[in-house]
């Protein structure tokens, strides 16, 4: 299913501040929670489907690596902002322990965090699929800076705790009866600053970069298979391990085969004559051409199996068959031997559907 663009499922410009996409998501996190909507699929999907777009628009790195890259470059590990009920969103806009209570949980941000997981859709010919190939993937992704190994501090510096949260990564305000956490808005809830930016990733930790990644694809795969290469997708935050590649197959119409789990199915023309006197023509498969036995007497339709000629066991367990349904055609355009052969055999049949008995015995046939 295609994913809705981000800013539409906000309901926001592509010029939107930090503010503005802030505002949207609580407007619609507050009308569609499940909490607030029990039993009702549409309105988790929504939910859902705004916390993910608020994942990725309010973080500035996979905001503008969106905006380049689409769904793509902020790959499958978006939407894991989602909330579980409206602790979390009162935490989200300050107001997680009222009363010096709350949910009791802390609103600090872990430093290191596991990278996202990416998605590259890859399309391949039937043959492919048939047979297994090597492929050369080339993949935009974010990975650690090198110069500052992921901190995100310039050389020889390193962060430091926020003075003015102390490093909690929350500051509490007094209002009359009401004791209210709120995130740090100096660290933003990190309990560290980064006074000397890295100068190669302005201090992000991570930096956009094409990377070349070789995969085996095996035999037997078709439409949706999903291959996953471990450590491939973009780097962890502060050190955090990279998130995985998945690599999503779609196989390719063929122009003269149609696929049906391992089974492929053909069409064959053959003429009168053939059909009539029986013959061996040769069918095409994946690997060639095999030769098909056609029966005397046989009829537009007639489907024959030629066995293992079909695609391979994507588990390695043997062959599908190859189905190849014959079709009598009937020339345009006839030569004079062609006519001169036609007529006498025009002559014999009309004979034999003049003669008494064998119309009864057609009759009989039919009923």
């Amino acid at each position: 299913m295609t994913k809705r663009d981000y800013y539409e499922v906000l309901s926001v410009k592509r010029t939107a501040t930090e503010v503005e996409i802030k505002r949207a998501y609580r407007s619609l996190a507050l009308q569609h929670h499940p909490d607030k909507n029990p039993n009702d699929p549409a309105a988790e999907d929504k939910f859902k489907e705004a916390a993910e777009a608020y994942s990725v628009l309010s973080d500035a790195e996979k905001r503008a690596s969106y905006d380049r890259f689409g769904h793509q470059g902020v790959g499958a590990g978006a939407g894991a902002a989602g909330f579980s009920n409206f602790d979390d969103i009162f935490e989200m806009f300050g107001f997680g322990d009222m009363f010096g209570g709350g949910s009791g949980r802390s609103s600090r941000r872990t430093s290191v965090q596991r990278g996202s997981d990416l998605r590259y859709d890859l399309e391949i010919a039937l043959e492919e699929a048939a047979t297994g190939k090597d492929e050369t993937l080339r993949i935009p992704r974010l990975e650690t800076c090198v110069e500052c190994s992921g901190s995100g501090a310039e050389k020889g510096t390193s962060a430091e705790t926020c003075a003015t949260c102390s490093g909690s990564g929350q500051t509490r305000y007094s209002q009359g009866f009401f004791s209210v956490m709120r995130t740090c808005s100096t660290c933003r809830g990190q309990g560290k600053m980064i006074k000397t930016p890295c100068t190669k990733c302005r201090g992000a930790g991570r930096i956009e970069k094409e990377k070349t990644i070789e995969i085996k694809i095996p035999a037997g795969v078709e439409t949706g298979s999903r291959l996953r290469v471990s450590g491939e997708g973009e780097a962890g935050v502060g050190g955090g391990p990279s998130g995985d590649l998945y690599v999503v197959l779609h196989v390719k119409e063929h122009a003269r085969f149609e696929r049906q789990a391992e089974n492929l199915y053909s069409a064959e023309p053959i003429t009168f004559a053939q059909a009539a006197l029986g013959a061996e023509i040769a069918v095409g498969t994946l690997d060639g051409e095999e030769t098909l036995k056609v029966p005397p007497g046989t009829q537009t339709g007639t489907v024959f199996r030629v066995k293992g000629q079909g695609m391979p066991n994507l588990g390695g367990r043997g062959k599908g068959d190859l189905f190849v349904a014959v079709t009598v055609i009937t020339p345009k355009t006839l030569s004079k031997e062609q006519r001169k052969v036609l007529e006498q055999l025009s002559e014999v049949e009309t004979k034999d559907f003049s003669d008494p008995s064998f119309v009864q015995k057609v009759r009989n046939i039919f009923g």
